[in-house]
């Protein structure tokens, strides 16, 4: 599942064409992915001016000028990808439509918006903007890793008395937004910790140096466009490259790359998604 670099290196690629623009037809192509789409979808779309396209954890936040928000989840297997051309610069023609295109958003600057997803584990809701923290997807997360909210301090109180592996504790959307497995493993491996360490048991030395690092690796990933396992493309359909410098996900018997360490990776289970950790490196 596109964790929170993919979901933001998607909402930046299609920024662009969708901010300020006026839906002019919105073609909903089946009843439902993950959950029914809401009532009168196509309706409420049509008309609309995109104001923002905004995130929050994996969700991308389309707020409109009708005073509702459309919020985006890309789910195992779904891509939205522009065709046309929004500066007006040149002619493309749209592609022909796929089985799995189920939401076509056509904007009054040319550009072609398409939701697509073979798995259908995404997921689209319409919501009054003023409840959209409210809203059962959002109502619950912790904050943004890249936002201020997310401190030292705050890791550490969340933290304290825990007895859940640090790992589990990363992945907890209520302590913070947004990191999914591959991201924790990498940060986890850069600043030492053992997956299975109990979280409070971390010291305050340990918990400082997560924070940046944490920052640091999803960072590096949305420069890199994402990491492409699978199904994961950007907007323009290209792939993401950050699995390139992946240090142990996905590594497993392959030597450790830190300099003078002897180990190799290792895999293991937790709470039935792969673990890839360094033990010398990690404690």
């Amino acid at each position: 599942m596109p964790e929170l670099p993919e979901v933001e290196t998607v909402r930046r690629g299609l920024a662009p064409a969708m901010e300020g623009a006026v839906i002019t037809r919105a073609q909903i192509n089946r009843p439902d992915l993950r959950w029914p789409f809401p009532q009168n979808m196509s309706e409420r779309l049509t008309g609309a001016r995109i104001q923002t396209l905004g995130r929050r954890s994996k969700y991308i936040l389309a707020s409109l000028d009708t005073a509702e928000t459309l919020l985006i989840h890309l789910g195992m297997s779904g891509r939205m990808l522009i065709s046309g051309d929004p500066l007006g610069q040149f002619v493309h023609e749209h592609p022909a439509a796929e089985k799995h295109d189920h939401v076509i958003l056509d904007l009054d600057n040319g550009s072609r918006i398409t939701f697509n997803d073979p798995r259908r584990f995404g997921a689209m809701d319409l919501i009054a903007s003023h409840r959209i923290a409210a809203h059962t997807l959002i109502a619950g997360l912790g904050p943004e890793p890249l936002g201020n909210a997310f401190s030292e301090s705050y890791l550490a109180d969340q933290l304290k008395g825990r007895k859940l592996p640090m790992k589990s504790a990363l992945l907890d959307q209520k302590i913070v937004s947004g990191l999914g497995n591959i991201y924790v493993c990498e940060t986890l491996f850069r600043c030492g910790i053992h997956p299975t360490r109990k979280a409070g048991q971390l010291s305050k030395a340990r918990i400082s140096r997560l924070v940046p690092v944490i920052r640091d690796v999803l960072s590096e990933a949305i420069e890199a466009g994402g990491s492409s396992l699978r199904d994961f493309r950007q907007a323009d359909g290209e792939l993401g490259y950050f699995q390139h410098s992946f240090d142990v996900y996905g590594r497993e018997g392959a030597p450790c790359r830190t300099p003078g360490c002897t180990g190799t990776i290792r895999r293991m289970v937790q709470s039935g998604r792969s673990t890839f950790y360094c033990p010398q490196c990690q404690r």
